[in-house]
């Protein structure tokens, strides 16, 4: 991807790093499918800690060369832990939803299905203006796709006027685990179930709160 860095780095994808409490069959070790739910889903939760009080602030996340690449407020409070390679830890977040007993063919109890990505690494601060440039031009893009309805000008005079308010990070991933809780341990008819209730709920269930709450 353009503007991020191409130096490889060593990602452990591992079942013990990061305590999720996962049971073997809720464990995804599929690198592609990990790397598939940051992509898709990129807004993360990103965690930092000092003097044993977590920082917790929610930004997007794009992914290159096995890095995330991110930009905050320099007022934010948790951009003065960004840099230095001090310890961060990051959620991304799939599709969830109830899953009743009563989608099943088989008696079971109420549970609830999600897919989750967790992380840990060393974050950078990248103090070059032309790097953080770039990098706001290509998330951009990254969000854009696949229509590309608004392309993000290079001499754009409001991005220019910003660039001293913002600060580009980088992580490098450490550890990274994921846990697909998707009614792995059913029939198969019933986990195709799940699966379309998980379709249907998060179609039907985004419309409703939005017209509760907007």
């Amino acid at each position: 991807m353009i503007g991020f860095p191409h130096k490889k780095s060593e990602v452990k994808y591992c079942k013990s790093q990061i305590t999720l409490y996962p049971p073997p069959k809720h464990q995804e070790d599929n690198k592609d499918h990990l790397i598939e739910v940051i992509k898709t889903y990129p807004l993360a939760t990103i965690i930092s800690v000092k003097d044993n009080e977590p920082l917790i602030t929610h930004l997007p996340l794009i992914w290159g060369d096995g890095k995330l690449i991110g930009h905050i407020d320099i007022y934010n409070p948790q951009a003065k832990l960004l840099k230095g390679g001090n310890d961060i830890t990051v959620l991304f977040y799939g599709p969830q939803c109830y899953i009743s007993p009563s989608v099943y063919t088989t008696i079971q109890l109420p549970t609830w299905n999600y897919i989750r990505v967790h992380l840990k690494g060393k974050v950078t601060a990248i103090e070059s203006k032309d790097a953080l440039k770039q990098s706001l031009i290509t998330m951009t893009e990254f969000l854009e796709a696949p229509e590309h309805k608004y392309i993000l000008e290079p001499d754009n005079p409001r991005m220019d006027r910003n660039l001293d308010y913002i600060e580009m990070f980088e992580i490098e991933i450490t550890d990274l685990e994921g846990k697909f809780k998707l009614s792995q341990d059913k029939n198969p008819k019933d986990i195709r179930a799940a699966r379309e209730e998980l379709l249907r709920a998060n179609q039907e269930s985004i419309k409703a709160f939005l017209d509760r709450v907007f």
